[in-house]
C-alpha cells in the first residue's frame, strides 16, 4: 500500500506544490536523452512530474505508480495525455519492451524484502528491450542521511495558493538499519486540519545494490555520485545482461567513491529534500 502522502487525495493534491522545484528530475531528462531513451518505463511515477516531463519532449512514456491518488493527479497535467498510465506496484510493470526503466527520488528504497526487491528488479528487467537500461538512485547509508530529517531542519510555515497556509516537518520515528521509520505532519491553517503520512525506507549499500542487480540478470555499467545531492547518493546504471552476470562493477572496490556524475553529459543540479 501507498504511503498517505501518495494516496491520501488531500495529500496528492499538494504535493506538488510542497515540491514545485524538481531539478534533479531535468538531470534524469538529460540521461534519457544522451543514452538514446525513446521508449522509457517510470516506476513509481507518483504525481507524474517526470513522466510528463519526457512526453513534453517526444519521448513515449508508461508510469507506474500504486497509488490512485497519485495518478489522478497525473492525468491532470499537461502532456498527460501522451502517457501510459498504470496502476500498479513494481513487480507488475508491462512489458514493453522499454530502451529504460527509471526509479526516481526515493523509489528504489520503498521495496523493503529481499523478493520484493528482487521482484521489482526481475519485472524490470523483463519490461526491458534488448540493450535496455535500468536507471535508479539510492541514498548512501554511511553517510546516515536520516540525521537531517528532524522537525528543526526541516519544518517550513507555507501559504499555498488557493490553499491557505500550512505547515509541514519530517520527523524520524524508528532506526533499525538497514530500515528508516519517518513521518511527516501536514497542519493545513484554513480548517485546522491535521495529517500524517508515516514513511518506511531501506538503505541499501553499493555492495547490497550491486549483488540484487547481478542476480536479477543486470550488468552494472556504471556507478555516479548524484547531481542534486553530491556526496549522499549512488546513481546505477545497469543494462540487461543477456548472460544474468554483471560485465562491470565500478566502484566494487571502493563503495564510498563513485564516480561524479559527468557535466559534459548531464545537468548540474541541486534539489531539496524529497
Amino acid at each position: 500500500m501507498a504511503d498517505a502522502l501518495f494516496e491520501d487525495p488531500r495529500l496528492a493534491d499538494v504535493y506538488d506544490l510542497l515540491e514545485p522545484k524538481r531539478p534533479d528530475l531535468r538531470a534524469y531528462l538529460a540521461m534519457v536523452l544522451d543514452l538514446g531513451g525513446r521508449r522509457v518505463l517510470d516506476v513509481g511515477c507518483g504525481t507524474g512530474t517526470f513522466a510528463c516531463l519526457l512526453a513534453q519532449h517526444d519521448i513515449e512514456v508508461t508510469g507506474v505508480d500504486p497509488a490512485a491518488a497519485s495518478l489522478d493527479v497525473a492525468r491532470r497535467k499537461p502532456f498527460a495525455d501522451k502517457v501510459t498510465w498504470v496502476l500498479g506496484d513494481g513487480a507488475s510493470v508491462p512489458r514493453i519492451s522499454a530502451d529504460l526503466v527509471t526509479m526516481t527520488g526515493n523509489v528504489a528504497q520503498v521495496f523493503l524484502g529481499d523478493e520484493e526487491w528482487s521482484s521489482t528488479l526481475r519485472a524490470a528487467r523483463a519490461a526491458l528491450g534488448s540493450g535496455g537500461r535500468l536507471v535508479f538512485e539510492v541514498r548512501d547509508p554511511d553517510k546516515e542521511g536520516w540525521r537531517q530529517w528532524t522537525r528543526e531542519r526541516t519544518y517550513r510555515n507555507l501559504r499555498l495558493p488557493g490553499l491557505g497556509p500550512m505547515e509541514t516537518w519530517t520527523e524520524v520515528t524508528e532506526v533499525a538499519t538497514p530500515f528508516v521509520s519517518f513521518r511527516h505532519h501536514f497542519v493545513f491553517g484554513r480548517d485546522e486540519m491535521t495529517l500524517v503520512s508515516d514513511s518506511t525506507l531501506r538503505f541499501r549499500g553499493h555492495t547490497e545494490v550491486a549483488d540484487s542487480l547481478e542476480e536479477a540478470g543486470f550488468g552494472i555499467e556504471d556507478v555516479r555520485d548524484a547531481p542534486d545531492r553530491p556526496g549522499l547518493e549512488l546513481v546505477f546504471i545497469a543494462s540487461r545482461s543477456s548472460q544474468g552476470a554483471s560485465t562491470a562493477r565500478p566502484d566494487r572496490r571502493r563503495p564510498g567513491h563513485p564516480r561524479r556524475w559527468r557535466p559534459g553529459a548531464y545537468s548540474q543540479v541541486a534539489s531539496d529534500f524529497r
